[in-house]
């Protein structure tokens, strides 16, 4: 770990979310001197408003629903509710374990963390509190926030997600506006715990950026566990009143209701920072980089939400590390988006890495496809979970696409992760043995189905 003279550093980063605290770590292991600047609490977004406390919430919901349909499997046991407090005990106390642990890891790198507001005010300085911090290289990490939409003013009984989280008890009725990753989430979360749920989705599919037999077979799974779903809608308006919000479509329908949830994704957080003074481009508040995530400034690099592309908390922490990396000149490999795994936890779950169907028709013209239906594998059937997994190859070549749907799946997309970036045959795949009975043999199944030998399923 090198000595920094004064307030000189090799690496100046502003923003101690995913991407920022992963490139200080990484920074620091090389040898690096490393300023890390947070106005909030380390760990960012994802561990404190995001990935962490909603699934907590979500392992609760699956408790809550084994609790509920346990006869089915020969247990009697009682559902006698949710106790909201206790909930969100469980769901802190898993926070604050990791975060712990986070700050432990960066006082023992010898990061120098400044706690406060920072301002970039110098080619690559950092202004906190009046002091300034001086960079060779400067690391825009500043993350994003909860957007909302023109004329849905946030406030009383209209929320985002952060306000989601911390909710002492469940509402009654639900409207969600916005059926992509969060809205799913929550309105999987809420059902179980006994609310009434619908969702608004002004796209014609829920998971809109999903392969289309995710979106379906979701769609399905959701009319089962009576989610209300009106995709194909524009929302026009809310009104509140003393006793809940009316939500008025553009189709001329409303719906009454507690609570509005506002889950239309996240924008990024650039706006004050003095990016722009600083001749640093923008557009429409991210910041564009080239695919070495630096900007058009010499010796600033932007990462994670920042940087437009899929906004998940793995991006950001291989986008820190490419850039530490990147400065110490380790030449490391660009991080691709269509190689970086997705996945949606809610019940069932959804997970994919690669190319859709129509991304691959649209890139390589002839593709082959193969779907595995949950049915032929044992281990679903014990965890009576339905779903299918879709694999996409290039005709006669590697698979690009791996799209998977079932309980507890969101567990497999590492294997489906290595598959699409080592560019694998499904013959590559097939010949590994998968152990019987898991849903991760479903992998395997399909792949040999693809590869012309299916086992237990129909080519």
């Amino acid at each position: 770990m090198a000595e920094s003279p004064g307030n000189n550093f090799d690496i100046v980063i502003l923003g101690g979310g995913s991407g920022g605290y992963a490139c200080a770590l990484r920074a620091a292991q090389l040898g690096k001197s490393v300023a890390l600047v947070e106005k909030g609490k380390v760990g960012g977004t994802c561990l404190h408003n995001g990935c962490i406390p909603t699934k907590a919430l979500l392992h609760a919901a699956e408790v809550a629903d084994a609790a509920r349909e346990s006869e089915t499997f020969g247990v009697k046991a009682t559902f006698d509710g949710i106790d909201m407090p206790q909930v969100n005990a469980y769901k802190d106390g898993v926070i604050s374990g990791l975060y712990k642990g986070l700050q432990g890891l960066i006082k023992a790198a010898g990061i120098t963390y400044v706690a406060g507001e920072g301002k970039v005010t110098g080619p690559k300085t950092v202004t906190v509190d009046g002091q300034e911090y001086v960079g060779e290289n400067l690391v825009l990490a500043t993350g994003s926030y909860a957007r909302t939409l023109p004329g849905l003013e946030i406030g009383g009984r209209v929320i985002t997600s952060d306000e989601a989280l911390t909710m002492s008890e469940v509402p009654e009725k639900v409207v969600i506006i916005g059926g992509s990753v969060i809205g799913v989430e929550f309105a999987s979360v809420w059902k179980s715990f006994g609310a009434d749920v619908t969702i608004i989705e002004a796209l014609p599919n829920l998971v809109p950026l999903e392969d289309p037999i995710l979106s379906k077979q979701l769609e399905r799974a959701f009319r089962k566990r009576k989610i209300a779903f009106k995709t194909g809608t524009k929302f026009t308006g809310v009104e509140q009143t003393d006793s809940g919000v009316t939500v008025s479509l553009e189709n001329g329908d409303t719906i009454d209701t507690d609570l509005v949830l506002v889950a239309v994704g996240r924008g990024p957080r650039s706006e004050g920072f003095g990016y722009e003074e600083q001749g640093i481009t923008t557009d429409r508040g991210w910041v564009p980089t080239d695919e070495r995530l630096a900007t058009n400034v010499e010796g600033v690099y932007a990462v994670g939400d920042l940087v437009p592309g899929l906004q998940l908390a793995h991006r950001g922490f291989a986008h820190g590390i490419f850039v530490a990396e990147e400065i110490a000149g380790l030449n490391p490999q660009p991080v691709i988006d269509s190689g970086i795994p997705r996945v949606t936890y809610c019940e069932p779950e959804l997970a994919s890495v690669g190319l859709t169907e129509p991304q691959a028709k649209e890139k390589y013209g002839e593709v082959e496809t193969y779907e595995y239906n949950l049915a032929g594998n044992g281990k679903s059937q014990i965890l009576k979970t339905a779903g299918i997994i879709k694999l996409v190859r290039e005709k006669d070549g590697p698979i690009v696409g791996v799209h998977m749907i079932g309980s507890r799946y969101g567990e497999q997309v590492g294997e489906a992760s290595l598959i699409v970036n080592w560019e694998a045959f499904p013959e590559d795949v097939a010949q590994f043995i998968h152990a019987h009975p898991t849903q991760n043999e479903a992998l395997g199944e399909a792949a040999l189905a693809l590869a012309g030998k299916p086992l237990h399923s129909h080519a």
